[in-house]
């Protein structure tokens, strides 16, 4: 099957206005694209293709945010050709509760906000009270190698929250390959979740485990 193309120049935009309705959008750039091709049966057929520009057109950039404002940013840019505009995405360091210190007099935390503060740990579960509406406990179960690497986890967990104000209510390892964390502050109501629970959750989040855990087999 041969094929050959053939551009067309665009078409002049219509410059006259409509009675009826008025657009604020010009009309958009259109590229004609003309094909001839033979088909099965070795006949000729012809056909065109139209491209046509986006019809909103370039918008131009996002307004500035208030703190860009604030900065006068544009007094610094304004002429300077070689002036790089940079957008910085925090990282996940940076939004990490591990960064925050520990609250003196930290309020017991509501289950909405539990639940949504769990998003900021990684691996670590609600334990809710008896009738399931106030949070009590976090957990975190991790899966070692064996008892002695169980043991290391435990001694790093405790080294990362040295001088802490604030220890897990439990942590301790369980016959066969497994260390357990439970993390909880104590209230007039019994235990609870403050923000320091999960602030100690986050810190030991950090704790190096890959060297501890059992490696997976990977088939080839």
């Amino acid at each position: 099957m041969a094929l050959s193309l053939f551009l067309a120049p665009a078409a002049a935009a219509a410059t006259g206005s409509s009675s009826s309705s008025a657009s604020c959008f010009s009309r958009p750039a259109a590229t004609t694209c003309s094909f001839v091709r033979r088909n099965h049966s070795g006949r000729r057929m012809r056909g065109s293709v139209v491209a046509m520009a986006d019809l909103l057109g370039d918008l131009g950039a996002r307004d500035p945010f208030p703190e860009e404002m604030e900065s006068n940013f544009g007094e610094k840019v304004l002429g300077n050709v070689d002036t790089l505009h940079r957008i910085l995405i925090p990282t996940l360091s940076a939004l990490s509760l591990a960064r925050l210190p520990l609250q003196p007099d930290a309020a017991p935390l509501s289950l909405h906000d539990a639940r949504r503060l769990l998003h900021k740990v990684v691996g670590w579960r609600l334990l809710l009270s008896d009738d399931q509406e106030r949070p009590q406990r976090l957990q975190c179960l991790w899966k070692v190698r064996d008892e002695p690497c169980g043991q290391e986890l435990i001694a790093r967990i405790t080294a990362a929250l040295d001088g802490v104000d604030h220890p897990p209510a439990a942590l301790l390892f369980e016959a066969p390959n497994q260390v357990r964390a439970e993390l909880s502050s104590p209230s007039a109501a019994g235990n609870c979740l403050t923000v320091n629970d999960y602030i100690v959750a986050a810190r030991i989040d950090q704790v190096k485990t890959l060297d501890l855990v059992p490696k997976k087999r990977v088939w080839a």
